[in-house]
């Protein structure tokens, strides 16, 4: 296992953690979506800590899903900008965009390093 490996598993803990604690404060409309979205994101977390890699390749797509969701609501964006709700902006900075970016790196960090030791026992 490398570091990218890891880091991909605290990542998906901690942005779990953050979603546990965000839910309360967001929109009570939204509240079936947000749950299974942090479910996803802790089975995620429960299969590459595992040693399912295969599950990699889930973390990219839903943690771009998440940065276009949080970027195309309006709600959100305004939130963000105006800083309204100091505690929920953070939260939701911390947990949309610093979080998902970082999921991305790590994910596909560990994608390519799984495929070169791969490729360097096969040759």
């Amino acid at each position: 296992m490398d570091i990218h490996y890891h880091a991909t598993v605290i990542i998906l803990v901690s942005i779990t953690a953050l979603g546990i604690i965000a839910i309360p404060f967001g929109n009570p409309k939204f509240i079936d979506r947000a749950i299974i979205l942090e479910l996803s994101f802790a089975t995620l977390s429960a299969l590459i800590w595992k040693g399912y890699s295969k599950a990699l390749y889930a973390c990219i797509p839903i943690a771009v899903l998440v940065i276009i969701v949080n970027s195309l609501a309006p709600p959100h964006v305004n939130l963000m900008m105006t800083f309204s709700k100091p505690l929920n902006a953070i939260v939701l900075i911390v947990g949309g965009y610093v979080l998902q970016i970082a999921l991305i790196y790590t994910s596909l960090r560990s994608i390519l390093n799984i495929r070169s030791r791969r490729l360097t026992t096969a040759a």
